[in-house]
This record gives structure tokens, C-alpha cells and sequence, in this order.
């Protein structure tokens, strides 16, 4: 059966909206979640947090007239249950199923989509550059984007298609003109949102070393060499090239407090160095990785700069105002894959990569203009982790 065309349910059920259920997650209440995905989906993306108990019973088991006491035993209990799925069809039928059989049950709208469709903002409080920098946080995926208001004016870092509308409506409520959207490097995860903003008021900025890569669009925007600096209201932006995880990738320094180093470090992890070159590139990879950051990052630490990724994982701990971001130094001081020599580090970040982004191969190529997806194609290309950072395991202290 179609999961998107379930029969009507034999009782009305209550919702829960995404947003809903990422306050109560965020407010530390117990939730108990139904996954009614296939297994395959359901291991390689679900919702976590540390006050979430999650099973899995795929959404077929419900359809037989004659509910099987077994798969009644594989649902747990919750006050109330929340049942998900995919779209949010199947779950308000096993839901309605379920609350027959007298269990205290809600389903999620619109399911994991509507979960992937959660986008925030919050303050980056220990940023002390000229004017405020935001963080943007898409907890289905783990991305995170960035936005520097300084005077009337403002740049976003990194910005994702799908909230390209959001970005536009957010410098609107703070009465600023978006003059830059940056991307750091060829994203291999989410489709990039810089030429969707690039128009007559705003400059996308693409760094140039993404050129060898054949990205088609250059002649259309801007392009940041190393040591380049961009002006936004009273403050600047300044590209750091720090080739590793990708041959173009390039960091942005925001006011020369806050280093936006895209898919090269994150505060629980480093890059991997795989997508670009493969298996058989990564080692050399990994050596730019390790050239890059001793090289261009750590020399930062020293002017208390705060490190901000593209992405967080579920091993991430936020700051206290609520952001996925440190200062140099901590990192330096819990993450041993910071301080080791070539040859370790190397050895290290390659001895458990994780599992490729799911339909890497098209967002690439998407990112490098070379094929063409509407709106919805991209989103749902994008669903499911990132998976852009190496393995935490032994890169940090305990």
C-alpha cells in the first residue's frame, strides 16, 4: 500500500505539530514516540534527545482487520503516545487504530517533513565583533546557518534553499537590507540557498576556489579569494581559505570574533574528507584537513575567536545561549584531534567514516549548477542526516 494513501481513520485523533513537539523535547519532558516508518528509514534518521524513548513498529503491521496482540506488544506507552511517520498520513491512521484499542495517543502533522521544516534563530551572545550574529538551526539535519546584522545591513553564511523565504522575511522584522548570502564550499547535504537570494539588492559570494570543480554559475556571482574582506554595516567578513573537506572549502571571520568554518570544524568533531576526492583522494584530503587547521584556524585561538560550524550532531553540547558554538580554545583543549601530528590525525579521521549524506551525488551536483531540481525535488533530496563530519570516536577527550 501507498503510505500516502492510507484509508480514512475509523476515529478522529489529535495532533501534535512539529513545533509543539520540539518545545516539549527542548523543555526536557519525557516524550515516548511511535515511528510507523520502515526500519530502513527509521535507522538512518529519527528524532533523539535525552528525554525521548523511541520504537519502531513499520506502519503495514496495522492494516490487518484483526489487530495481532503482538504488534500491540511492540507499542510502548505514552501520556499521550506521539505516532509518526513519513508525511503524517499513516500516523493519523495507527494512531486512530491505536486509541481504538484504548491507548492515549497524538500524531504529528506532516510527520518527519514538517519535523525537517523546524528552522530557528537564536543570538550568538558571546559574539563581540561589531553588530549581532545569529545562528539559524534545522534540528531534523543538524545544519546550521549564520546571520551578521551590523548597522542596516546584513549577510547570511551558508544559507539553505528551502528557507531562503525565512531569510528575506527575518531581515524584513529587523528593518536591514540582506547585501551578501555566503556559501563556505559545495555543500554535499542541503541545496544551497545563494542563488535563490542573489538578486539586484543581494551579492552571493561563492569562494573562488570552487572553480576547478566546474561550478557553472561564477560569472553570475561574486567570489571570495583568500584574505578578501567584505564590509556589512560596521563590520567586516573576511575569507579564510582552509581547503580539507572539500578543495574549495572556505571559512568567513565575522568581525574578527567569530570564524563561520562551514563543514572544516565543528565544536564536537572535524570534517571528513571523503565527499569531493573519494576513497581513494581522502588521504590527501585529510592532510589539507590537518594543514588547514593548524595552519589558518589554530593561529586564531590566541584572539578568543568563537567557532561556528555548518553542522551539529547529537554528540554536540550547546552553549549556554543555547547555540552550537565555542571558543577556540576549549576546543583545543578537549579535542586531542586538534593537537595531534599529521600522520595520527590522518590515520584517525579515516579509520570510521560514517555513511555518505544521503543523495550526496545530486545535491553536489545541484550545488554545482549542473542540474536543475524545483523546490520540492530539493527538499526531499535533503531529508535524513548530514553526516558531513568525520566519526567523534577518539577525535575529543572524555
Amino acid at each position: 500500500m501507498d503510505a500516502d494513501a492510507f484509508p480514512t481513520p475509523e476515529e478522529p485523533v489529535e495532533s501534535l505539530t512539529p513545533t509543539e513537539l520540539k518545545a516539549r523535547i527542548d523543555a526536557g519532558e519525557p516524550v515516548t514516540i511511535l515511528d510507523a516508518r520502515m526500519e530502513s528509514d527509521f535507522e538512518e534518521w529519527r528524532i533523539d534527545g535525552e528525554t525521548v524513548e523511541i520504537a519502531n513498529v513499520p506502519y503495514y503491521e496495522f492494516l490487518d482487520e484483526e489487530l495481532d496482540e503482538s504488534v500491540l506488544e511492540q507499542v510502548p506507552e505514552g501520556e499521550p503516545l506521539v505516532v509518526l511517520c513519513a508525511k503524517g498520513g499513516a500516523s493519523e491512521y495507527v494512531a486512530s487504530t491505536l486509541q481504538i484499542e484504548g491507548r492515549d495517543v497524538v500524531h504529528l502533522e506532516e510527520g518527519m517533513n514538517g519535523w525537517a521544516r523546524i528552522y530557528e534563530r537564536h543570538e550568538v551572545t558571546d559574539y563581540d565583533g561589531p553588530g549581532t550574529v545569529y545562528q539559524y538551526q534545522r534540528p531534523s539535519s543538524g545544519c546550521l546557518g549564520y546571520l551578521l546584522v551590523s548597522g542596516e545591513e546584513a549577510a547570511v553564511i551558508d544559507p539553505l534553499r528551502e528557507f531562503a523565504d525565512r531569510y528575506r522575511a527575518d531581515v524584513d522584522d529587523l528593518g536591514v537590507d540582506l547585501v551578501y548570502a555566503f556559501d563556505t564550499h559545495v555543500h554535499a547535504d542541503h541545496v544551497s540557498g545563494l542563488r535563490t537570494l542573489d538578486d539586484d539588492t543581494t551579492t552571493g559570494v561563492m569562494p573562488a576556489a570552487t572553480e576547478p570543480r566546474g561550478v557553472t554559475y561564477l560569472d553570475e556571482v561574486a567570489t571570495a579569494e583568500d584574505g578578501d574582506v567584505f564590509t556589512v554595516g560596521d563590520a567586516t567578513i573576511e575569507a579564510v581559505y582552509t581547503p580539507g573537506h572539500t578543495s574549495g572549502m572556505t571559512a568567513y571571520l565575522l568581525g574578527d570574533s567569530l570564524l563561520a568554518t562551514g563543514d572544516g570544524l565543528f565544536i564536537e568533531s572535524v570534517a571528513r574528507p571523503d565527499l569531493e576526492e573519494g576513497d581513494e583522494g581522502a588521504p590527501e584530503a585529510a592532510r589539507q584537513l590537518h594543514d588547514s587547521l593548524h595552519e589558518r584556524v589554530l593561529p586564531l585561538e590566541t584572539e578568543d575567536v568563537l567557532i561556528a560550524g555548518a553542522h551539529f550532531s547529537d554528540a554536540a553540547t550547546p552553549a549556554d545561549d543555547g547555540t552550537y558554538t565555542a571558543p577556540l580554545a576549549a576546543l583545543v583543549d578537549r579535542m586531542d584531534a586538534l593537537t595531534m601530528e599529521e600522520d595520527a590525525f590522518v590515520d584517525l579521521v579515516l579509520s570510521d567514516m560514517p555513511p555518505r549524506p544521503a543523495n550526496y551525488e545530486d545535491i553536489i551536483a545541484t550545488n554545482l549548477g549542473q542540474q536543475s531540481v524545483d523546490d520540492e525535488e530539493a527538499f526531499e533530496l535533503e531529508l535524513g542526516p548530514n553526516n558531513c563530519a568525520a566519526s567523534q570516536e577518539g577525535l575529543t577527550s572524555d
